[in-house]
């Protein structure tokens, strides 16, 4: 009688054929797309006893604000541009922050508006400096980036760049005036004069909104707007206008910047984030601590920073006492705060 050894074939490495639901079972699951949206209002430095209960709930509303706005856009699958965009602009429109009607006052008792707007995975970019009769900044910025061939415009230019895009609303100079901002003004004329100082002075002057956006394509967008710095003089322009000092995206990670813009500047701050999680492969929070907390201090300034990478991560780092805020992570969860705990 003959006996026959009969071997598994899986030792063998021969396997039955699978059928079509065992391949389907086998086949990675595609991800589930994710949103998730981070919003700044400006760092400095506020005391606690100086901000009234009346004052800070108007702030957190206006976050909220900002935040339904954007992640309206985001969760009916629209893109992190627009949705940056939309947050920005109903905090350019609160007096609450130093963007928009709220801006501070330069030197001559007037306005300069700066703006940036990035798309991260296409580095397309557009930028404004110096406007004066532009409402919303953010919305010309990006006007520049799709109807130019430029990524900046400043000044005069960029006013007659806003005369042929009939959607850009425009107003008088003084709509951006504020009684607040206004004292602000007095009051740091006042100190400088008694210092013979104009170079500022770090944790006061900061303001400026942001956001950055990630959205149901996986890509990233950024973007920036501010009044600039109470008593700036002959057409100062900080890191806000700037890509890769107070914006940027690419397919990885976005940053929107606040804080003393000279320092944003000279160490590329929004950029550097990015590319130690680029090049290096640092946490998203760890490349925005260091940054943020090591770099720009070591430098002489402060400020803080946004960060968002295409995992839904979020970092918000600030060395200045306090910094507007929003988020709303992956999951759902949101949340708005102002000081640092």
């Amino acid at each position: 009688m003959r006996s026959y050894l009969v071997v598994p074939a899986l030792v063998l490495g021969l396997t039955a054929p699978a059928t079509q639901a065992q391949q389907r079972s086998m086949s990675p699951t595609p991800a589930t797309p994710i949103t998730a949206l981070v919003i700044h209002g400006g760092a400095g430095y506020v005391a606690r006893d100086a901000l009234s209960m009346e004052d800070e709930n108007a702030a957190r509303a206006d976050l909220d604000a900002a935040l339904d706005a954007g992640n309206a856009i985001l969760s009916s699958g629209g893109t992190a541009l627009d949705a940056v965009e939309a947050a920005v602009q109903v905090l350019e429109e609160s007096p609450r922050f130093n963007a928009g009607k709220g801006a501070v006052f330069n030197a001559e008792g007037g306005h300069e508006l700066d703006a940036s707007i990035i798309a991260g995975h296409t580095r397309r970019a557009g930028a404004v400096a110096g406007v004066t009769t532009v409402r919303s900044p953010i919305a010309l910025a990006r006007a520049v980036m799709e109807h130019s061939p430029h990524v900046m415009l400043a000044g005069g230019g960029a006013e007659a760049f806003a005369d042929t895009r009939p959607e850009i609303e425009r107003v008088p100079n003084q709509w951006f005036d504020t009684d607040k901002r206004r004292r602000q003004l007095e009051a740091a004329q006042s100190k400088a004069q008694a210092r013979a100082d104009t170079a500022g002075e770090p944790g006061r002057y900061f303001g400026t909104v942001g956001a950055v956006a990630l959205d149901q394509h996986g890509h990233i967008a950024a973007a920036t707007s501010t009044g600039g710095m109470t008593n700036k003089k002959w057409g100062r322009v900080g890191d806000a206008p700037i890509i890769g000092a107070g914006t940027w995206a690419d397919d990885r990670c976005g940053v929107s910047g606040t804080g003393w813009g000279e320092f944003y500047i000279r160490n590329a701050v929004a950029h550097d984030i990015c590319a130690r999680v680029a090049y290096r492969g640092d946490s998203l929070r760890d490349a925005a601590e260091e940054v943020v907390n090591t770099i720009v201090p070591a430098a002489g300034g402060d400020g803080g920073a946004i960060a968002l990478d295409r995992d839904g991560n979020i970092a918000m780092p600030f060395n200045s006492g306090t910094m507007y805020r929003g988020w709303i992570r992956p999951d759902g969860s949101r949340g708005v705060a102002i000081f640092e705990d």
